[in-house]
């Protein structure tokens, strides 16, 4: 049966929490606490775990996004975050426009200062090598990371520029060796020293550089790497042994021997740069201590060669020769004189080409003739005067100058002596007519010089006569004497220079071929000026008074003109005062 009170709408009220100490009895354990606010707590940690984890995630993301991790830097550049070719660029673009990079870094060595080009020492920043160093390491998400530039330097160049800027500094290091003096073997004991080291100095640099002061470079202690104990064994060991007798070198050609102070003066005994002894033998020293006796079993190459025939030069081939191999010779030499088995040692023979063959001389571009130059002697053919004349001319013809280089007459016919051929003539001593040997040999002198002065070559050295000859041009002239007056022409031309020279009972004629620079080279004079006439001047008569009838003096200057395109595109100045020439009476 339902009441009224079951019609009437239930109405639940929230369950207020009793205090512990009021409900429970004495002793009674607490209830446990309800179970949906743990549940809603338990959600929120899940919540508050999920969202830290998703944005460390984001961070994590974000700080290790590229190849070059967050906060990393290099020179001041943000390297982060970029790919290794994106930093690279970054760098480089850096790098281009830093003035700390491309100024002149200055270093001072022992109070000495030096300012050298990065560009001249291989002063550089390695940037893939910095590149893959920025790579490297943990990335941060506060702050930044700076990574050092990779640095290369030449040290060799460092250390050449180094020497060069600063001079000598610190102390010496005193090589080892051992010498000779004649058979007498010496020890020269090592000592070390102070001074630049390369690859010390290229630390020094590579440290120090882009730091804004400059670089001070250290000395370093150089010691020499064979010890005083060592050279002493050397001398006892290598040394003596080699010089003890002579060696006897075999080939296909004959035999020869190499004396003991050939030996000495070859053998090498000196310590490099680091002060380590290598001892062997130069076979440049050999070649030259053997001298004379290597033509017993040598050949000589011969050069290929210029000859005239009909007039025009032609070549000659050259010929292969056969020679020593003294470089081959060497080693087995080195262990010949140092052992007790013997004093012999085998020797072969190779061939040795030319110094010059037909290819050379024809690129030189002799193919015409470009200048001749021909003067009157008297006397004819029989005179003293004129034998010394064609005696010259014979020394001089087929003379080769090569571009660029400067021809002597002094140097390529040596003294002019009774020795070598020439008898006394007259030459001018002091102002005076009498004998010398040689005389006339200053005609020939003049020839060349006009010869080489229309050929349009350049003049280093000539001295025109104290007095005036009518047999040769004014002021255009050269004297000569053994050994202070020389004539000299220079070859600046790009081609090569062969002089000829022909005579007949009257004349002397030199020619050069070449192949033409200019189209023609001429000459203007001036007026004689300054005219004095001639003093007379009497002589004991006898074998050093030779009678003139006396010229006059004057001064005048001549141009050499060369021409080019049909006008004048060079003009060259030559002046000279003549003495007046005395008239000498015998009596």
């Amino acid at each position: 049966m339902t009441t009224a009170s079951d019609r009437q709408p239930t109405v639940r009220l929230p369950q207020q929490a009793t205090p512990t100490h009021d409900r429970l009895p004495p002793g009674a354990a607490a209830p446990a606490p309800p179970a949906a606010p743990k549940r809603r707590r338990l959600l929120v940690t899940g919540l508050t775990v999920l969202a830290l984890a998703a944005g460390a995630g984001a961070a994590a993301v974000w700080t290790l996004h590229g190849d070059i991790p967050r906060g990393v830097t290099v020179l001041g550049v943000d390297l982060g975050g970029r790919s290794r070719a994106g930093a690279s660029a970054a760098l480089h673009t850096h790098l281009a426009s830093d003035p700390a990079v491309t100024a002149p870094v200055q270093l001072t060595v022992e109070g000495r200062g030096a300012r050298l080009r990065p560009a001249d020492i291989g002063l550089t920043v390695d940037v893939d090598a910095t590149v893959d160093a920025a790579s490297r390491g943990r990335p941060s998400l506060f702050g930044t990371r700076a990574v050092a530039p990779i640095v290369t330097v030449d040290a060799a160049l460092l250390d050449a520029a180094l020497r060069q800027a600063v001079g000598t500094v610190g102390t010496s290091m005193r090589a080892p060796a051992v010498t000779f003096t004649g058979l007498t073997p010496k020890a020269v004991h090592p000592r070390a020293g102070r001074g630049l080291d390369p690859r010390t100095s290229a630390q020094a640099l590579k440290a120090g550089w882009l730091s804004g002061t400059a670089v001070t470079v250290p000395l370093a202690e150089l010691r020499p790497a064979t010890t005083a104990a060592e050279v002493d064994e050397l001398v006892e060991t290598v040394a003596r042994p080699a010089v003890a007798a002579p060696v006897t070198v075999t080939s296909e050609r004959g035999t020869l021997t190499i004396p003991p102070a050939a030996i000495a003066k070859s053998l090498l005994l000196t310590g490099d740069a680091s002060g380590r002894i290598v001892p062997r033998f130069d076979p440049a020293r050999l070649r030259a201590a053997l001298g004379p006796q290597l033509k017993r079993i040598e050949v000589p190459a011969k050069d290929a060669s210029f000859a005239f025939a009909g007039g025009k030069p032609t070549i000659v081939a050259g010929a292969e020769g056969r020679a020593l191999d003294l470089a081959g010779l060497a080693p087995r030499l080195l262990e010949t004189v140092t052992s007790t088995s013997g004093r012999t040692v085998a020797g072969s023979l190779t061939t040795a080409a030319p110094a010059t063959d037909a290819a050379d001389l024809q690129r030189l571009g002799i193919t015409e003739k470009v200048s001749t130059f021909t003067t009157k002697f008297p006397g004819g053919l029989s005179s003293p005067r004129s034998q010394n004349i064609i005696q010259a001319a014979e020394q001089v013809r087929g003379a080769l100058v090569l571009p660029g280089k400067t021809f002597s007459l002094n140097k390529h016919t040596g003294e002019r002596g009774y020795r070598q051929g020439y008898k006394d003539a007259p030459v001018i001593v002091g102002g005076h007519l009498q004998p010398g040997v040689g005389g006339g040999v200053s005609q020939f002198t003049t020839t060349l010089f006009n010869a080489t002065y229309y050929a349009g070559l350049k003049d280093v050295e000539h001295k025109p006569h104290s007095f005036y000859f009518d047999r040769y041009p004014a002021v255009i002239e050269s004297t000569i004497f053994w050994p202070d007056l020389d004539f000299k022409f220079q070859n600046d031309s790009p081609y090569g220079v062969l002089i000829d020279t022909a005579h007949t009972s009257e004349t002397i004629t030199v020619s050069v071929w070449s192949t033409k620079v200019w189209d023609k080279v001429s000459t203007e004079w001036s007026d004689r000026r300054n005219v004095t006439s001639p003093p007379t001047i009497t002589k004991p008569d006898g074998p050093s008074c030779i009678a003139t009838g006396g010229l006059p003096g004057f001064t005048q200057d001549a141009w050499r003109l060369f021409h080019k395109g049909g006008k004048v595109v060079k003009r060259e100045k030559f002046t000279w005062k003549y003495d007046p020439e005395p008239r000498f009476i015998c009596s």
